[in-house]
């Protein structure tokens, strides 16, 4: 099948780059050239990588190479099976140009968006075919990420789910079903990640190094969440927070931070700004946690908490199975264990209590406990 990827940014030349290397022929079409000579240059570095880490051999980079065209002209997508779309995230903008490939494509070329925020079914209602529609949302960088959220719509056909699935499970990839709703799984169970760490310093609880002290030292996350706010970069992330908490109706489950606005408003967006909540400038030092045992198990115990709430909600809500929301996290966002296996192993009534407590001490719907998981408690 020839493949189609539209927006030659990281994202999309990274999708380019996996469907190559599974042996597709791929068109990676950009309206600025510009970008499409820094995406060939950058996948030239990439392979080079590869090949001195004996990971592909010389003759593979040539044919990698090959297999991609690089176009300004959206007709050259003819003759494509799928065309994925990795552009702004603009939805007047995804409508106009999902109009435009409609006509550049055969009748049976799914049309995928790699959206991560925005409705898969608003982004159809451009099509006169929708139900060739759906989400294929790969994670950033998409070569080494393993895992894919694959998003049907209320348009979307059961045939166009198979082929997009198979060929997505057929590239090596760790594919996860999730309904249309807002931020999928992996952006939806991640909030109080960053929402409740956030709350926490807000109270004066602790401050930023303690908190992601907590997290990595007692939890065994990768990061914390302060740490991986500025990895990412605070308007990103706060863009991101605002976006599912206006589209869950301003749902307090959701609501953003004060704090990370300010930071992001001040431009301390982090390491590429080179302050954040830490500092990057050079010489400059980490600040020391507080390395209280019995503070950051609360710390800890608060936020786990909350996650497993969140994940016991898509399940209840039909966003996806217990099996791929688990399966999400874990390969998505590197938790250390899925969030329903951690609140079995912990116990189910125990998380209950934890939340049971906050909701009567805070007397905020942003802590009423999931009746899932009441439900699995009982």
């Amino acid at each position: 099948m020839k493949i189609g990827v539209l927006g030659a940014g990281t994202m999309g030349s990274g999708i380019a780059q996996v469907a190559a290397q599974n042996g597709h022929e791929t068109i990676l079409v950009d309206v600025n050239q510009e970008m499409l000579n820094k995406a060939e240059s950058a996948l030239d570095k990439i392979l080079n990588r590869l090949v001195e880490k004996e990971k592909i051999s010389e003759d593979d980079k040539i044919n990698i190479q090959g297999r991609i065209s690089y176009t300004t002209d959206l007709t050259d997508f003819k003759g494509c099976g799928l065309v994925i779309e990795a552009i702004v995230e603009k939805i007047e903008v995804k409508h106009d140009v999902f109009k435009k490939l409609e006509s550049a494509v055969g009748e049976n070329c799914i049309l995928a968006s790699n959206t991560s925020s925005l409705s898969i079914a608003s982004i159809g209602s451009a099509l006169k075919k929708s139900d060739r529609i759906i989400g294929i949302h790969f994670f950033n960088p998409a070569p080494l990420m393993p895992l894919v959220e694959i998003i049907p719509s209320v348009q979307t056909s059961q045939e166009t789910l198979e082929t997009a699935k198979n060929l997505i499970d057929s590239w090596g990839k760790t594919t996860v079903v999730c309904k249309d709703t807002p931020g999928f799984i992996v952006n939806r169970g991640a909030r109080p990640f960053y929402g409740e760490a956030l709350r926490i310093y807000e109270e004066g609880i602790a401050d930023f190094a303690t908190i992601d002290w907590a997290m990595t030292e007692i939890g065994g996350f990768k990061m914390g969440p302060f740490t991986l706010m500025d990895y990412i970069g605070n308007d990103v992330n706060y863009a991101v927070t605002e976006s599912v908490f206006a589209a869950f109706y301003y749902d307090p489950r959701f609501k953003p931070s004060f704090t990370q606005k300010r930071h992001s408003e001040a431009g301390f967006l982090g390491r590429k700004s080179g302050r954040g909540y830490y500092s990057y400038a050079e010489g400059a030092s980490m600040p020391e946690p507080n390395k209280d045992m019995k503070l950051g198990q609360m710390i800890f115990d608060r936020i786990l908490a909350m996650l497993i709430n969140e994940a016991y909600d898509a399940v209840h809500m039909q966003v996806a199975s217990a099996e791929d929301v688990d399966k999400a996290m874990t390969k998505g966002v590197n938790y250390p264990k899925g969030l329903l296996a951690w609140a079995k192993e912990i116990g189910e009534k125990e998380i209950l209590n934890r939340l049971e407590i906050l909701f009567e001490e805070y007397g905020e719907d942003r802590y009423r406990p999931c009746v899932l998981l009441k439900r699995m408690a009982k």
